[in-house]
């Protein structure tokens, strides 16, 4: 399930079909997952959209994916437009240029928003709902592979298949300079094995800049995806990803948790028995203490409102 990027200001999806799909699979008892994206549009609403999922929805497993549209000087006005067979002159899109749209999130809004899921899914949540991003960090810290490859030390054993039989190194590369073969041709595990493919996936780890290989939660990172490694990191390199700081701040933000997890998990007890630390210490805070998510809120108006479910 995808929501739109119509949302209202709350930043809760208002596309009703979207909605009606909904409960046609929930009327039929089938398990669902809900995958919204991260838009210049909710990207300041990451604790009213995840609510909005939860209780208002009954989401149980959520991923979250940021748009990131990149554009050169050339093609950003076009691209502005939207990418749609209704734009006139629209070009093939690349990974290529170091601009993005004006939907695009921000760095730094795409971690105030994962940061403001996490504070609210880390004390109701663990075991119940089933955050890709988090499940992700958790295997990453815990040493075991997680379910992103967006966040893994290598990729390209994900390929992407077109409907007329040409293999392409990964979804995101989806052009003419990562063309593979042709099933038709040669067997997709030739094509997985090909020294070419072996490659891409190696300089995911490879091609890290030494800002990225030099970061304290590289560990749960991992650089991020090379698609969106178009920024210059702050040593002056061309290649950091453009999320860096995001990723820094939430990575940052959830590492505690996270290891106290890890323990939890390597004494073979259950991760939801951190919600009980988390009441704890939420009893004790006055309410007009600023907020733990560290927006500069008072924690009564913020993590600490009342749930509606």
């Amino acid at each position: 399930m995808h929501d739109a990027y119509r949302v209202d200001k709350g930043g809760k999806p208002t596309s009703s079909r979207v909605l009606r799909g909904l409960d046609v699979l929930k009327r039929h008892g089938v398990d669902w997952n809900v995958l919204t994206t991260i838009h210049a549009v909710n990207g300041d609403h990451g604790r009213q959209v995840y609510r909005y999922l939860r209780h208002e929805l009954g989401a149980t497993f959520v991923q979250y994916i940021p748009i990131i549209e990149r554009a050169t000087a050339e093609t950003l006005p076009i691209a502005d437009a939207g990418w749609g067979s209704h734009v006139h002159g629209r070009p093939l899109y690349l990974q290529d240029g170091s601009l993005v749209t004006h939907r695009s999130v921000g760095p730094e809004q795409y971690g105030r928003f994962m940061i403001d899921v996490f504070e609210e899914w880390v004390r109701h949540y663990i075991g119940t709902v089933y955050v890709q991003m988090f499940d992700t960090a958790l295997a990453n810290w815990y040493g075991e592979p997680g379910a992103m490859c967006v966040h893994a030390e290598t990729c390209g054993q994900q390929l992407a298949l077109e409907h007329n039989g040409d293999v392409y190194s990964c979804d995101h590369y989806v052009e003419p300079g990562y063309l593979l073969g042709n099933i038709k041709e040669k067997r997709l595990l030739e094509l997985v094995a090909l020294p070419a493919q072996r490659k891409f996936g190696l300089d995911k780890r490879d091609t890290l800049t030494r800002f990225c290989r030099d970061c304290d939660v590289r560990v749960a990172c991992n650089g991020g995806c090379p698609k969106d490694r178009f920024a210059t990191s702050p040593y002056g390199e061309p290649g950091q990803h453009y999320l860096c700081p995001g990723y820094q701040a939430f990575f940052r933000h959830v590492r505690e948790p996270m290891q106290a997890m890890v323990t939890l998990l390597r004494q073979d007890r259950a991760p939801a028995e951190l919600a009980a630390t988390y009441a704890q210490q939420d009893s004790r805070r006055p309410r007009n203490d600023p907020c733990t998510c560290g927006n500069g809120r008072k924690w009564k108006h913020c993590h600490g409102a009342p749930r509606t479910a």
